[in-house]
């Protein structure tokens, strides 16, 4: 499974559906799309400011997390991004595979 972080912002007629569902239905109702996906959510928050909603998630590839946001960005009721989420151990392996490094004039 991959880990992303979610971060959403609600428009139009997804601000109005959060007013009249609350945050439990909409918190729901974006687990169902996961799950039907075959993913996982480890954790799911609402925020002010620049982002209305932040959230971890486990999906089993890549390809369904990309289903997974065209799939949300669709409805046109939420504009989503995800960031891939990369271990330290992911990053130890990386460090290996790269060339030794040399600082200038080293």
């Amino acid at each position: 499974m991959a880990k992303y972080l979610v971060k959403g912002n609600y428009v139009g007629n997804g601000i109005a559906g959060l007013l009249q569902d609350g945050g439990t239905a909409r918190r729901d109702a974006a687990t169902a799309a996961i799950e039907s996906l075959g993913g996982t959510v480890e954790s799911f928050y609402f925020a002010f400011g620049d982002t209305d909603v932040i959230a971890i998630l486990d999906v089993p590839d890549e390809a369904s997390a990309i289903a997974l946001s065209l799939l949300i960005n669709a409805s046109g009721a939420v504009s989503l991004s995800l960031t891939p989420l990369i271990s330290p151990e992911t990053v130890d392996a990386a460090s290996k595979l790269s060339p030794s490094y040399r600082p200038p004039g080293g």
